[in-house]
């Protein structure tokens, strides 16, 4: 649990520092400020350690809430109370806006897949990373299954075996539905539908797809069983949702409009905002991130496909918790969510462009080894393809089917792709079930039994 701000702030703190606390009211004024001197805009139940013991702490906050009021911008009441949503554009919230208008728009991937010219197999990097997403935001609501066998499953497009399976391909069909309906309107409808797409089939008994809550007794638990959210009622539950619906709607990135802010905060203030209400008996926190790629999609920032927050956050999950917890317990402050979410998106940019990074530099390396050793000549351009991506380590199983989705090519084309590399020793198959599956022969193998030929 967390330890919720002082109810009342103080009135005229700086007043009362100065008539009552004069010998520490050089510290008291440096507290001043949104942020710490470090740019962070901590929470009271993290501020409380790191006030002056010579402070009085509710008087401390009372100065630091202060100096908030009168910078945050208002986004939109909230919930069956109307509490007003707030947030204040911290350096970091900066940061990340910076990083993904630098990164990820539809502009910036085309300059990334024109830097690898010949080396086309980042097709392949990229559809891997769009699955990404779909696994870690099952794995961090609770799937067991490996990321090595979800992979596999999604590439080899074979049926789920459990419930944890189920999930995955529920969240990837949910990706994918959320960026072919990228053009549309949020309405009621669609998030009904996207809830539908994702848990269809798991528990229909628990999760009701596609069906909004009627009753209120969905509650939020912690590890130790502690409630830690009621959402809203449901007796309101579709009127919350049009305005939400609404206000999404309306563009704020828009130059003139006076209540401005960035897409990207936009569609984390959306993340939140489903959490929050928790429309669905269950699945809420996939409908909630997958809603939050569908607005990033929506305002041109495709690169997104390809960059998986859930990842990150299911390795800290108790950060995350507490980044709704810190808004809930102060006022509706936004800043806490939106501030914790950048944190995470700059890491999951910074993961992509190393990806890229790491994906045409060894394609370059990669291309050095198959001209000196003369086999770049007797390779096809998918040949050469399919063998980089083996080799970069990007996909390590190959089939006829997902070699065909992935290259634009026809399935003897991809067979006959395959084959080639088996009989030059590049590859090996075994049949699984009824298909074969293709796998790369380890370098030092490669190596050797090409040293042999000479």
């Amino acid at each position: 649990m967390i330890a919720s701000p002082p109810k009342e702030l103080i009135s005229n703190p700086l007043q009362l520092a100065l008539e009552k606390h004069s010998e520490h009211l050089k510290e008291y004024i440096g507290l001043l400020s949104p942020t710490d001197n470090k740019g962070r805009y901590l929470h009271y139940d993290q501020l409380r350690y790191r006030f002056s013991k010579d402070l009085d702490k509710d008087l401390a906050w009372s100065i630091v809430k202060t100096a908030r009021l009168r910078q945050l911008k208002r986004i939109l009441p909230i919930g069956d109370s109307n509490e007003l949503g707030r947030f204040f554009l911290t350096p970091n919230i900066q940061k990340a806006i910076s990083e993904t208008d630098r990164n990820t728009t539809t502009a910036s991937l085309e300059w990334m897949c024109s830097k690898i010219g010949e080396e086309k197999h980042l097709e392949y990097l990229l559809n891997d990373l769009v699955e990404d997403e779909a696994i870690s935001s099952s794995q961090l609501e609770g799937a067991a299954t490996t990321t090595e066998v979800a992979k596999d499953l999604l590439k080899r497009k074979r049926k789920p075996r459990s419930l944890d399976e189920k999930m995955i391909v529920g969240n990837f069909k949910m990706m994918k539905f959320a960026w072919e309906n990228r053009e549309k309107d949020l309405t009621p409808d669609l998030i009904r539908d996207l809830h539908q797409i994702g848990v269809d089939g798991i528990d229909d008994d628990n999760y009701t797809p596609g069906v909004f809550r009627k009753t209120d007794d969905v509650k939020v638990v912690d590890a130790e069983g502690n409630v830690v959210h009621q959402p809203p009622l449901a007796e309101n539950l579709k009127a919350r949702l049009k305005k939400i619906c609404s206000w999404v709607n309306e563009s704020h990135h828009d130059t003139d409009n006076r209540d401005y802010f960035h897409p990207l905060v936009k569609a984390i203030i959306i993340h939140f905002l489903i959490g929050f209400e928790h429309p669905f008996r269950d699945g809420n926190g996939r409908v909630a991130r997958a809603l939050f790629y569908w607005y990033m999609f929506k305002n041109d920032f495709s690169a997104f496909r390809y960059i998986t927050i859930s990842l990150l956050l299911k390795n800290a999950p108790v950060q995350y918790g507490k980044s709704y917890l810190y808004t809930e317990s102060d006022e509706m402050d936004l800043t806490y969510f939106i501030d914790y979410q950048c944190s995470i998106i700059i890491r999951a940019i910074n993961k992509f462009k190393d990806s890229y990074q790491r994906t045409l530099k060894e394609a370059e390396e990669f291309n050095v080894w198959l001209w000196k050793s003369g086999l770049y000549k007797k390779l096809s351009d998918k040949q050469q393809k399919i063998f980089q991506v083996a080799r970069s380590g990007v996909a390590h199983f190959f089939t006829a089917s997902n070699v065909k989705e992935n290259l634009g090519c026809s399935y003897n084309t991809a067979s006959s792709a395959l084959n080639g590399l088996v009989d030059m020793k590049l590859f090996k198959k075994e049949k699984q079930g009824r298909e074969w599956v293709f796998s790369m022969v380890s370098q030092k193998k490669i190596l050797k039994d090409w040293n042999a030929k000479k």
